[in-house]
């Protein structure tokens, strides 16, 4: 899909975004992963927000998006939730950081709409302090053979209305990209994923 497509998708989405009220599973997900997070943090598809009430107190974040409706709304919730934070508008494949500029980075459902993730999953394990840790939180491709067929069937109609892929395997993404997984959690028939991982070595 054109980018500039994928953009407009998502700008329309950002009012929705900003008024969805979560599953509680996915508020104690977030809770769970991002009570690991410290330091200099940055945020892949910061979307709206959703991840700035679970931050521990003390960290500053670089809160990435391409979508200008959705930063919009992710600086008014961080001011409204004292977030110390800095907002990037850039598409996160294009980004560029200094290697090792991060002690945590995070990514919380953005995986599925990437054009090249292993790519990108590399380039975050180049921006991560070595010390740092990478903490995902993604949908994909279940284990179970009859979810996994259905989710086949409809990733063609569910990218064209919310460009966003269900059959990227976020476990095999990370290790290929030469991520040290050190705790994982699967969720929701194994199509939800909980990792933590260190940034390995090049």
């Amino acid at each position: 899909m054109d980018k500039q497509k994928l953009v407009r998708i998502f700008d329309k989405q950002a009012n929705q975004y900003d008024r969805r009220t979560e599953n509680p599973a996915q508020s104690r997900w977030r809770q769970q992963l991002l009570s690991h997070a410290r330091g200099h943090v940055l945020e892949l598809a910061v979307g709206a927000g959703a991840n700035f009430p679970y931050y521990p107190l003390g960290v500053q974040v670089t809160a990435v998006d391409f979508s200008p409706a959705m930063l919009e709304k992710a600086q008014r919730r961080a001011k409204h939730l004292h977030v110390n934070a800095e907002f990037v508008c850039t598409d996160m494949e294009n980004a560029d950081f200094a290697d090792h500029s991060f002690d945590t980075v995070v990514s919380t459902l953005s995986f599925c709409s990437y054009e090249r993730p292993l790519e990108l999953m590399g380039k975050l394990r180049r921006w991560c302090k070595p010390e740092g840790e990478i903490l995902l939180l993604e949908h994909g491709i279940s284990s179970r053979l009859l979810v996994a067929a259905l989710q086949k069937t409809l990733d063609p109609l569910l990218y064209r209305a919310y460009g966003c892929h269900h059959t990227r395997d976020i476990r095999q993404l990370a290790e290929q990209a030469g991520l040290n997984v050190i705790a994982a959690e699967s969720y929701w028939m194994d199509m939800v994923q909980l990792i933590r991982a260190k940034p390995g070595t090049a």
